[in-house]
């Protein structure tokens, strides 16, 4: 057995995946594989799920794993106490992630919020390639995001760099499960605005319904794609007001609606930031839903 590619594994609440990179080809990945994380069971279970991924990367490939693997996780290591911290996969919260898996892989392990994972792989092999300073964002469940700059992950010091989806939007004020009110993950994040829709138009429907009803001209859905609009605007304004970063890369579920890429959402934008015109690049990504594992493996290059 031989050992080649870059290894990376995304953690994430239902699945983990793991692929073996051809740094001369990303996107003919070697292999991926995926199985359920099963975050019931446990923390001990999801560390075993992890180790048994690594070893069927080792057989199907015919390579022997290498000296360090990238793993992407929801949540953040703390730089002051080496433990993971507000991950929506509960039992993962406060426990030594990082050195646990090193320990089990015997190998050295790299780790990132898997936001930044989505941010470095459309820096380096998507659709922000080559872009100086990049934002990547997650609208999805929740909101999240990255920053990376000149082709690496900025965390900051407490760990919590591109965390915008809980800075508050003004005028609104929804409990977050942080404990702030107004966070911007309480207004535009998909569950966000499928209540909205529900308060306004008293259905419940799904967000990709909401989208397909608004181009037929429902009023409910209509306003609440004018909401994500207004909000979208004021919250990433902040953003670029502080980062002015060259690409804003949006992933997630809610990243698929088109609205947020037109020239209204820009001029939108525009009327909250401290500048006469809006030069930001904001686009879709292109790795899908290969981001997330991408990025972890870009960690081990």
């Amino acid at each position: 057995m031989q050992v080649s590619g870059l290894w990376g594994i995304d953690l994430g609440g239902t699945k983990i995946e793991g692929v073996v990179m051809n740094p001369d080809s990303p996107h003919e990945p070697f292999q991926r594989l995926r199985r359920d994380t099963n975050a019931s069971l446990g923390y001990g279970h999801v560390i075993s799920g992890i180790v048994d991924l690594v070893a069927d990367l080792e057989r199907s490939t015919g390579m022997n794993r290498p000296n360090r693997i990238g793993i992407g996780t929801p949540g953040v290591i703390d730089p002051a106490t080496g433990c993971l911290k507000n991950s929506n996969t509960l039992c993962l919260n406060q426990t030594a992630l990082r050195e646990d898996l090193s320990t089990a892989l015997n190998c050295e392990v790299l780790m990132a919020n898997d936001a930044d994972c989505f941010a470095l792989a459309e820096a380096t092999w998507g659709a922000a390639k080559e872009a100086r300073m990049v934002m990547g964002l997650i609208l999805g469940t929740g909101v999240g995001g990255g920053i990376v700059i000149n082709g690496r992950i900025w965390d900051g010091l407490h760990g919590i760099a591109g965390e915008w989806g809980h800075n508050p939007i003004p005028g609104e004020t929804r409990s977050c499960y942080c404990g702030k009110l107004g966070c911007v993950e309480t207004v535009i994040a998909g569950p966000s605005l499928e209540r909205y829709h529900r308060e306004i138009g008293g259905e419940a429907v799904r967000l990709p319904e909401i989208v397909a009803r608004a181009s037929a001209g429902s009023r409910p859905a209509t306003q609440t794609l004018l909401r994500l609009r207004e909000k979208f605007a004021q919250a990433i304004a902040a953003v670029i007001n502080v980062l002015d970063p060259d690409t804003i890369v949006i992933g997630g579920g809610v990243g698929n609606i088109p609205l947020l890429y037109e020239d209204e959402t820009r001029k939108a934008i525009c009327k909250h930031i401290f500048n006469s015109e809006l030069k930001t690049s904001i686009l879709k990504p292109l790795l899908g839903d290969s981001a997330g594992v991408f990025g972890a493996a870009r960690l081990a290059a």
